[in-house]
């Protein structure tokens, strides 16, 4: 420690008054925001001297960080740093400073000669006791958005040069307001002497590691030191990959290569984002307008838990897609919670006149749907992709490739998966983070295009036109909007876990390594699992749920709250996952916010009031069910074993459980393995034990439902009839395999003749439920009959089915009536010219498991008919 460092006394005092007069004159006009929220996520020990470390000297920052310190009852920066045997005059240090006159100003040493001082006092031999908690401070001034914008605003935020005095000056009298004061964990300086390298190197390692700190924290608040875009665009067109494949393309189409460059050039252009800090910063402005007309607040969940992994990591935000709202409203909450909003891959139809320009300046990148067999575009969008995600550029993309027009999550597409691994494998700069992240709406702007697309209606292309349903949406009111971060997957992790020698993977020589394909279905899947383990539940979601499982979408008043309380107690005791939230409002206020949202109608009646759905938002409120389905999934499925059998053995319901689980893991995206999924079963069927719904009969082992008529088994038969509607799709399958018989019909005719028969199910029923017949489920279903060896295709391209569909039809006894299952088999349509019967009973019995010993004997007793 230097015996000459100064000692408090008169000027130390001056100093200081003349510091808190500055400080009094700044407060009167700066707003500050201190991060992270909740600041306990800060552990600072008040037995040990804390000094606070900034980026770059500015007296504005320093004094806005003093006060912050205050008021958070932290030690103080502008106080002097007590140490054992002499102090220093001041708690802060920079590692940067400028020197000279106001405007004249030249960068001096790149590190402090505080540190180096407070190195050597913690690397004294004699005193291995001591420590000093260094504490990263970030104040960014104009970071943190307002409700108001101008030139200036924008000209004077935050961006990586090092602000003179009179620039700083400027930017905290017009941006004050809009400030952010980041705290760091600190870093123990006697944790890095211990290393036993020295003061110098010890010195040098500190402040390297204090600089990379700073970078990522500004990098995470404004984006990484991003290149001009023809930069960009340049560095693409000249990498190897790009070069070889305009080469490729100039001989494959008998071109000069010059023409080829140029296809290139346009490719590029019409693929590369420009972003722009001040159309976000203007951008959000907009935005927290529009939110505060259309919606009722936006809450945020598990967001404090990726705040402090997020800086070391480059990040791909991977949300659910439900809505064009969701880019939108995401880079909205991740810059106003201080990250840089990601850059966003939208599709090519969205590059529109105007609103294509827009989207770029907010960070969107174009991408078309399809560039399989376009060699040349494919080179240029995986070139542009790997270029700004190694430079520290954060992305986000919807890997279920559109949006749910469902509200179920779509199997996950690896397209963009694989290439942001791939890019990743050749230029690993920093370790890779995926971001899965629910977003719930509770009224959807789109609501209308939806149902209308899932009666038949061809999906109509985006236009310019679409900007004029802005002013229908002001007038409409959209309830609250919802988004939770689920746990992120660590791409590190899951590599070792594949390929523990992924590290001396050569991309040049190696196109595609065995490992690679599981890989990515694996971090697909476990992206859509993550979503769906972080689902909100709110009540628009619970009151889909129960009312259209009831015959008429109607129910008694105080059946309804009775319901409403089981669900939210079933929500709170069998917790899906630990990240699962659902709505604080009670079952009585759940009812008034549906009559508030015109979902619900009250039909008063002498005995009691009625409360049915809106017959304007029944369809819609599908949509709503089945964003929740896969956290109803088990306790339905034990309920519906009940549906048609007084009582069962609590075996049959783990053998039902079990043979159930892949088509339902696969439509939901469970988190459960076979024995994870039999396992959760028994334990909802002891929450239902335990709430008398379901009753034990010590006679003979078997569990019975309740007492007909009662008000248990009422609930009893709700709860089984929320998943109905998927049973009796997978029934229509094995339905219209069975009446055409085994051999018959191809791939394409079974999803045809499925599709028919669930629409005339659905127009015959009290309301058409478009989602009832999406091809793509029933495609999916065929698929798994295939992967488990139900179904298998012959030379003819026939499939051909094994008798394990006659278990599927047995255990569909259990769970679906008589009545249900005949009409289907009644409706279930034959193929043109096939000869078979019509008689459902006699179909049922074609595929019963007795003839299971003959799997060729249902094939030629239906020929014989």
């Amino acid at each position: 420690m230097s015996s000459d460092s100064p000692k408090p006394g008169f000027l130390a005092k001056l100093k200081y008054s003349w510091y808190m007069m500055w400080r009094g004159v700044l407060h009167w006009w700066v707003r500050s925001k201190t991060l992270p929220q909740p600041f306990d996520d800060i552990v600072i020990d008040p037995d040990k001297p804390v000094c606070y470390v900034m980026d770059s000297y500015a007296l504005s920052s320093l004094l806005i960080m003093d006060k912050c310190c205050e008021q958070l009852d932290l030690p103080r920066p502008v106080l002097p740093l007590r140490l054992d045997g002499s102090d220093e005059p001041r708690s802060y240090l920079a590692l940067r400073r400028k020197q000279g006159l106001l405007i004249m100003r030249t960068r001096a040493r790149s590190h402090s000669e505080m540190l180096e001082r407070l190195v050597a006092y913690v690397g004294e031999a004699e005193n291995t006791a001591r420590d000093v908690q260094l504490v990263p401070v970030s104040v960014l001034i104009g970071r943190a958005p307002d409700k108001e914008t101008g030139l200036a605003k924008i000209m004077f935020t935050e961006s990586w040069e090092i602000a003179g005095r009179l620039r700083r000056l400027l930017g905290t009298m017009i941006n004050g307001r809009n400030t952010f004061v980041r705290f760091s964990p600190p870093i123990s300086l006697l944790e890095a002497s211990q290393e036993g390298l020295g003061d110098a190197r010890t010195l040098r390692k500190v402040s390297r590691i204090l600089r990379v700190h700073f970078q990522r924290v500004r990098s995470a608040a404004i984006g990484p030191d991003l290149s001009h875009r023809r930069t960009v665009v340049e560095k693409v067109l000249t990498s190897p990959s790009v070069r070889k494949a305009i080469s490729d393309k100039a001989r494959a189409d008998k071109i000069t290569e010059q023409k080829a460059r140029k296809i290139a050039h346009d490719y590029v252009n019409e693929i590369a984002a420009d972003y722009s800090y001040s159309f976000v910063r203007i951008a959000s402005f907009a935005l927290s307008w529009f939110w505060n007309r259309i919606y009722d607040g936006v809450s945020l969940n598990h967001f404090s838990q990726f705040q402090k992994v997020a800086a070391d990591y480059e990040v791909i935000y991977v949300p659910c897609h439900r809505s064009h709202i969701d880019y939108l409203l995401l880079s909205y909450l991740v810059y106003h919670q201080g990250f840089v909003p990601p850059h966003v891959a939208a599709g090519v139809n969205l590059n529109l006149p105007v609103i294509g320009r827009i989207i770029r300046k907010g960070g969107g990148f174009y991408i078309r749907r399809s560039f399989r067999t376009q060699k040349l575009y494919s080179a240029v969008f995986h070139e542009y992709l790997a270029t700004i995600q190694a430079q520290g550029t954060s992305l986000e993309y919807f890997i279920e490739g559109t949006r749910s027009r469902t509200g179920r999550l779509l199997p996950p597409k690896s397209g963009m998966l694989a290439m942001s691994v791939r890019s990743y494998l050749r230029n690993p700069t920093r370790p890779l983070m995926f971001q899965p992240i629910y977003i719930g709406y509770e009224r959807l702007v789109e609501g209308n295009s939806y149902t209308a697309e899932l009666s038949g209606q061809k999906k109509r292309s985006e236009s310019l036109w679409d900007l004029l349903n802005v002013f229908r949406i002001l007038r409409e009111r959209y309830g609250k909007v919802h988004v939770s971060f689920a746990d992120p997957i660590f791409l590190d992790d899951l590599l070792d876990k594949h390929e523990p020698a992924w590290r001396d993977f050569d991309p040049g020589k190696e196109r595609k390594p065995p490992w690679l394909a599981p890989l990515i279905d694996q971090l697909g899947n476990g992206i859509i699992t993550g979503i769906n383990e972080t689902a909100h539940v709110s009540s628009i979601n619970l009151l889909a749920a129960i009312l259209l499982a009831t015959p008429k979408h109607a129910i008694d008043r105080e059946d309804l709250i009775s319901v409403l309380v089981l669900y939210l107690d079933l929500l709170q005791h069998c917790a899906y996952s630990d990240r699962v939230t659902f709505t604080a409002r009670s079952a009585e206020a759940i009812v008034q916010y549906g009559i508030e949202m015109e979902v619900l109608r009250v039909s008063e009646h002498p005995l009691g009031d009625i409360i049915e759905v809106n017959p304007e938002q029944a369809v819609r409120l599908t949509y709503f069910r089945n964003n929740v389905s896969h956290l109803l999934a088990l306790p339905s499925l034990v309920a519906a074993c009940f549906m048609n059998s007084p009582a069962i053995e609590e075996s049959q319901v783990r053998r039902i459980a079990a043979g159930v689980y892949p088509f339902l893991k696969a439509e939901l995206f469970l988190p459960w393995d076979a024995d994870g999924f039999v396992g959760a079963a028994l334990r909802f069927t002891h929450w239902l034990r335990a709430r008398g719904l379901l009753l034990p009969d010590s006679g003979n082992g078997h569990l019975e439902r309740a007492e007909g008529g009662s008000h248990e088994a009422f609930q009893l038969r709700l709860l089984g009839r929320a998943l109905l509607q998927t049973y009796e799709r997978y029934y229509i399958t094995v339905a219209v395999l069975a009446k055409n018989g085994s051999g018959i019909l191809t791939r394409g005719e079974v999803e045809r003749l499925c599709t028919l028969t669930a629409q005339r199910i659905s127009q015959l029923n009290e309301f058409a439920a478009p989602e009832f017949y999406d091809k793509n489920l029933f495609r999916q279903f065929i698929e798994l009959l295939r992967s488990g060896g139900i179904l298998y295709v012959n030379e003819s391209g026939k499939f051909e089915f094994t008798e394990l569909l006659g278990q599927i039809s047995d255990d569909a006894k259990l769970i679906l009536s008589k009545e249900i299952r005949h009409a289907i088999m009644k409706i279930a349509p034959r193929l043109s010219g096939q000869i078979g019967t019509d008689d459902p009973a006699k179909v049922e019995q074609l595929t019963s498991t007795p003839e299971a010993d003959q799997p060729e004997a249902s094939v030629k007793r239906q020929d014989q008919e």
